[in-house]
């Protein structure tokens, strides 16, 4: 899977009603995933780390706490690629997030939820890039 179609994904997946915790979208796209190859699964995975691991800065993530700011960063993710690119070129527009505690935590159990659903086995993923906050380290020296 490459960058614009997991981002056409996301958008059609997104709810039209109000998704304030990305519930709904977690649960649509994890269906759409579960009728997928398993290669898109591992595709929207390795997508999903880089768009989390891109956000991992320190301009970002200095006042939360760990759990907190991957919360917040799938919570960027969650509202589609036009506000992640917004947020990756002017960092202020991280701080709505932040400060209101903006979080999509179930969007980080998607591709897991879906791969065992298609091989009905828990999956230890481990992708290029790891979504863990701090862990991108060039992100976290500027």
């Amino acid at each position: 899977m490459n960058e614009d179609a997991f981002w056409q994904l996301i958008e059609d997946c997104r709810p039209t009603e109000p998704d304030p915790d990305a519930e709904l979208l977690a649960d649509t796209l994890t269906e759409r995933l579960a009728r997928s190859p398993l290669s898109l699964v591992i595709g929207f995975a390795e997508q999903l780390s880089w768009a989390l691991y891109r956000l991992d800065r320190k301009g970002y993530g200095h006042d939360l706490g760990g759990d907190a700011f991957l919360y917040t960063r799938a919570a960027v993710v969650a509202a589609g690629r036009t506000e992640f690119d917004n947020v990756l070129q002017d960092p202020s527009a991280f701080t709505p997030y932040a400060i209101d505690l903006i979080w999509a935590e179930p969007l980080l159990y998607t591709p897991d939820r879906a791969y065992k659903q298609i091989t009905e086995e828990e999956w230890d993923r481990d992708t290029r890039h790891s979504y863990e906050s701090c862990s991108n380290t060039e992100g976290w020296a500027e």
